[in-house]
């Protein structure tokens, strides 16, 4: 018993300064593992296998017959237990995970049992970072969590220049995916370089060419500060092309449309990100 109450107070400790914590590693563990940046491990353990994806989706038991499907960094821990130890009970593992989510604000979303092994689904969310863990142990001495920071993926592929003129000439309009800015904020970040200077390519292609640029936003929040945040946005984009790359200011025009022009439903992750977006719209 005083075992289990240091092992749930160690994990408990170790999980309120979130996000930046890392269990003291193991001589037994595979090279280049690690643990999770929000979880310590069960004491007396080693990492046997360690895996992570930069993006990737995994469904997750939410009931006893509804799964959810999460997308984003993905990564899987496999501990062994050393040997000497008193090996915990996958009931046990399971607990002190769910325990020191609890500490930090999140909670267990679903839990049971099959075969003998015990599952536990896990959800966090603070300091704007959503993550989901699957955590399940055996009375064997080993035990696996696999978890999923919840992300949208990187826009990596943008459309040229080609494909943007002859978008306007054809419909009028081309909708720019691969222009960041963080949550509620106007400020563009570097990642948008790529797509920013295929628009720049563009507009020295054809001079004459004048254009509204148009923010969009999703519906999550109150519809002002949405129309606000999609205009302020729009300027930020007009500004970029004026101040950094010497297009004429009397050729762009911003506006900030917020969440009045959806192009997908709002209901899902995917939806949302498409209506997020920034407009080229021929004068």
């Amino acid at each position: 018993m005083r075992h289990r109450i240091f092992t749930v107070l160690f994990l408990v400790l170790c999980l309120t300064q979130l996000p930046l914590v890392f269990a003291a590693s193991d001589p037994n563990d595979s090279p280049g593992s690690k643990d999770p940046d929000i979880f310590s491990r069960m004491p007396g353990f080693h990492i046997y296998r360690f895996e992570a994806t930069e993006f990737d989706r995994y469904e997750f038991q939410v009931g006893p017959s509804e799964k959810e499907t999460v997308e984003g960094y993905f990564s899987t821990v496999v501990y062994y237990a050393n040997e000497g130890i008193t090996q915990p009970s996958g009931l046990q593992i399971t607990r002190n995970y769910v325990n020191a989510a609890k500490a930090v604000g999140g909670k267990e979303v679903y839990a049971y049992e099959d075969g003998g092994t015990e599952y536990s689904i896990i959800q966090i969310v603070k300091d704007g970072r959503e993550i989901w863990a699957e955590v399940f142990g055996a009375n064997n001495g080993m035990y696996e969590i696999r978890m999923i920071e919840k992300q949208l993926m990187k826009q990596d592929v943008v459309a040229n220049a080609a494909v943007m003129s002859g978008s306007i000439k054809e419909t009028g309009r081309i909708a720019v995916y691969g222009i960041y800015f963080d949550t509620n904020k106007s400020d563009l970040k570097p990642a948008s370089e790529p797509a920013m200077a295929e628009i720049v390519k563009m507009l020295k292609a054809d001079t004459g060419l004048k254009l509204y640029v148009v923010g969009h936003t999703d519906n999550a929040g109150q519809f002002a500060h949405n129309v606000k945040l999609s205009q302020e946005r729009a300027a930020s984009v007009v500004n970029a092309l004026v101040s950094k790359h010497g297009i004429a200011a009397s050729r762009l025009t911003p506006f900030g449309a917020g969440p009045t022009v959806p192009v997908a439903s709002n209901n899902t992750d995917e939806g949302r990100s498409k209506n997020r977006r920034v407009e080229l719209v021929a004068q």
